[in-house]
């Protein structure tokens, strides 16, 4: 299931969402640590594995914004932490810029990211 790319994406987005969370709002460790965790995986299976072999890297990098907003919103108010939408479009902008560099990195190292897959077995 290529655990080598996951513990990538978990170690981008894990040190991303827990600095900022931290740094913005008054979460605790463990709190940003099991939102990065949660976000992460769900986004490492819709985008990465779902979306972005079957699309580009613009929509998957798309679906991981979203992805991000409604999840880092909804910790937010579940937790409570004080975030406001400025500081949340400014995490999700930076978390896009790491998830467009990651699909970048997978579609150069794996045809399975590219779309490939299917069409090498024909």
């Amino acid at each position: 299931m290529d655990l080598d790319k996951l513990l990538i994406k978990l170690a981008g987005n894990g040190f991303i969402v827990v600095l900022f969370l931290m740094m913005l709002t008054d979460a605790s460790f463990l709190g940003a640590l099991v939102t990065a965790l949660l976000l992460s995986i769900v986004a490492w299976f819709l985008g990465d594995r779902f979306l972005l072999p079957r699309s580009s890297n613009v929509i998957a990098t798309a679906a991981d914004g979203v992805l991000a907003a409604m999840v880092l919103w909804a910790a937010a108010r579940i937790a409570p932490w004080e975030m406001s939408v400025p500081k949340l479009i400014g995490l999700v902008v930076i978390l896009g810029a790491f998830e467009a560099l990651f699909h970048f990195f997978l579609q150069r190292r794996d045809p399975y990211y590219r779309g490939e897959a299917g069409r090498a077995k024909a």
